[in-house]
C-alpha cells in the first residue's frame, strides 16, 4: 500500500491521514463477486475516472468529466457495451448517471470489471454519496458529500481503493 491508497476498514474509508465513515455493498465484502449480489469485491481496485454534475457542483478536478443529460451505465450482462458508459436512447439494462436525487452528483469510478468486462462478474464499483448512515449501497463505497468532495481534488492516477477480506464482510 502507499500514501495515496484508500483502504476500506471495518472503522471507514482510511485516506489522507483521515478515516472517514462508509458504506458498503448490502451483500456484504466478498471475493467472489456477481452481477446483482449487492456485494462489494475485495481486491486493490484502480481509480480510472471521476464524473460530476457541473449543474450542482464545480469540477472537483481538472481531469473530472461532466455527467450530461443522457449519460447512463449499461448493466446488461448480455450487451456488448456491459459495464460501460453509454448514451440514450439505450434499450438494454442501464444505470442513469443524471438522477434526480443527489447520490451520483460525485462519482468516482474504478476499474472493477472494466475495461474488459466478464459478463456476470458484476458491473460497476463506484465510490459515491451515501444515502444515510450505514444504509447500505448495491456494491459500491458510499460516503458523506462533504467527505467525498475533500477526498475527489486529492486522489491521483496512482490512488487505488483497496477493499480488504474481513470475516465480518465476508458474503
Amino acid at each position: 500500500m502507499t500514501p495515496l491508497d484508500m483502504v476500506v476498514t471495518p472503522r471507514g474509508l482510511r485516506f489522507g491521514g483521515h478515516v472517514f465513515p462508509c458504506t458498503v455493498g448490502r451483500g456484504g465484502i466478498t471475493g467472489k463477486k456477481r452481477e446483482g449480489d449487492g456485494a462489494t469485491p475485495c481486491g486493490a481496485h484502480r481509480l480510472v475516472g471521476m464524473l460530476y454534475r457541473p449543474d450542482r457542483m464545480a469540477a472537483p478536478a481538472d481531469w473530472a468529466v461532466p455527467i450530461r443529460p443522457g449519460d447512463l451505465w449499461s448493466d446488461d450482462v448480455g450487451d456488448e457495451d456491459y459495464n460501460h458508459m453509454v448514451r440514450a436512447p439505450y434499450a438494454p439494462s442501464h444505470e442513469v448517471l443524471r438522477r434526480a436525487d443527489p447520490l451520483y452528483d460525485l462519482v468516482i469510478l474504478t476499474d472493477w470489471n472494466w475495461p474488459f468486462s466478464v459478463p456476470g462478474r458484476g458491473s460497476a464499483i463506484f465510490i459515491h454519496r451515501w444515502r444515510r448512515p450505514g444504509y447500505p449501497t448495491e456494491g459500491c463505497i458510499g460516503l458523506r458529500p462533504d467527505h467525498l468532495a475533500w477526498i475527489a481534488p486529492r486522489i491521483r492516477f496512482e490512488t487505488r481503493l483497496i477493499v480488504g477480506s474481513d470475516p465480518r464482510w465476508d458474503a
